[in-house]
């Protein structure tokens, strides 16, 4: 009797491994498809930055018989690397306002006894449900009131102030798993609040404050309407918006225009790649725990 429970054990056990080693066969072949999915129209569209418009519409799908560099250097030299570097000034900027304010708050509303801390978290995070195109007509009576409109500012301003109330949900979640131990120990040597959230709570949020960063750098690397609407200046225009301006003067030139996209692609994917791991860390930990 108990080598027939034995077997039976042992053949149960088989049947889980089994099992399992599907289920993970199938999970790894889901993320290989997706990985695919997105890594080759990549792939793609850089290749066919490299041909000419013949061999483009001739053969989209093959490798270049010949590199062209030139495609690259036009699209260059048409504006790209104005709008990449508008950009870069924007998202910057906006990254450092908004993952800084958000900090700040999220520490406050976590570990500093303000009266009616909860029915202010309500209100941050009502900022969530504001759709920003809604709001495109008063803002632009604003920013001209106050003499930014059609300047870096004004979309440094709207992007810090649209993306604050995620952004402080974001760390808020991460912040309250801290353990207080090593705040109390700051106590004990001294140290006031401001340099408890600056040489203890900033270190121990790294993870999802790169985690914040990275968002909000793809959403103002990206964003359109704001940028459409609130700058004028040719000198001024991101990327977005300058790149469907540049499609326009470069009408059917495919591969120069893929070659834009590429070196507009660029910098956010070895941003994500340098932040990968703190990335993915800082969202388990803060949602996982939160």
């Amino acid at each position: 009797m108990a080598g027939g429970m034995a077997r039976a054990a042992t053949a149960a056990s088989a049947r889980t491994s089994v099992t399992g080693s599907i289920v993970r066969a199938i999970a790894y072949l889901g993320l290989l498809v997706l990985a695919v999915s997105i890594i080759y129209p990549l792939i793609w569209m850089a290749l066919n930055g490299f041909k000419s418009n013949a061999e483009l519409f001739a053969s989209p799908w093959s490798l270049p018989s010949t590199w062209r560099v030139e495609n690259f250097v036009k699209a260059w030299n048409l504006g790209v690397v104005r709008y990449l570097l508008n950009s870069v000034i924007v998202t910057v900027a906006s990254v450092v306002t908004t993952v800084l304010i958000s900090a700040m708050a999220a520490y406050g509303l976590v570990r500093i006894r303000i009266p009616f801390a909860g029915a202010l978290t309500i209100v941050l995070l009502g900022g969530l449900m504001l759709a920003p195109t809604v709001a495109l007509i008063p803002l632009f009576r604003l920013l001209q009131a106050l003499h930014i409109y059609d300047t870096y500012w004004a979309l440094i301003i709207l992007y810090t102030a649209f993306r604050i109330s995620f952004t402080v949900f974001l760390i808020r979640a991460y912040m309250i798993t801290l353990s207080r131990e090593m705040e109390d120990a700051a106590v004990v040597d001294g140290a006031n609040q401001w340099q408890i959230f600056w040489l203890v709570i900033m270190p121990l949020s790294r993870p999802i404050i790169v985690s914040a960063a990275l968002l909000q750098a793809l959403f103002a690397w990206n964003e359109f309407a704001f940028a459409l609407v609130f700058i004028n200046n040719a000198d001024l225009k991101t990327l977005p918006v300058g790149l469907l301006a540049m499609q326009g003067r470069v009408l059917s030139d495919w591969p120069t225009l893929f070659a834009a996209l590429t070196m507009a692609s660029i910098p956010m994917i070895v941003a994500f790649l340098i932040g990968q791991r703190q990335f993915i860390r800082g969202l388990a930990e803060g949602f996982g725990k939160g």
